[in-house]
């Protein structure tokens, strides 16, 4: 069974740090894109962070531009979301994903359509 699990969520407070990880099982996640969202009641989920299978291209939204980084060591099959400055805006369910798909070998990919596991998502609440 495929699985992506998320964990290191939690409650902080604004300007503190959180790292999320993503451990992968199942099959072998090691050659596939990655990336990370997030959503909050309501809304789409938004585009975080991605990264190409070994990590030679990433890409962030610019609103985490400079505050997030995004890593993984594929000999653990795990991914992380290092978050830094956090802000109450960055409240939301955060969700690993990866990627299959051809387009995403070599350059991060933004579009959530692009990938097609997913993990059940881990919360962070940004206390102000």
């Amino acid at each position: 069974q495929v699985q992506l699990v998320e964990s290191g969520g939690g409650l902080v407070q604004a300007k503190n740090s959180l790292r999320l990880s993503c451990a992968a099982s199942g099959r072998t996640f090691n050659n596939d894109a990655m990336g990370w969202f997030r959503q909050t009641p309501g809304k789409e989920r938004d585009f975080v962070a991605a990264s190409t299978y070994a990590g030679g291209s990433t890409t962030y939204a610019d609103s985490v531009r400079g505050r997030f980084i995004i890593s993984r060591d594929n000999g653990k099959s795990t991914m992380y979301l290092q978050m830094n400055s956090l802000e109450p805006e960055d409240t939301g369910v955060y969700y690993c994903a990866a990627s299959t798909d051809e387009a995403c070998t070599y350059r991060a990919c933004r579009a959530a359509s692009l990938y097609n596991y997913w993990g059940q998502g881990t919360q962070v609440t940004v206390a102000s």
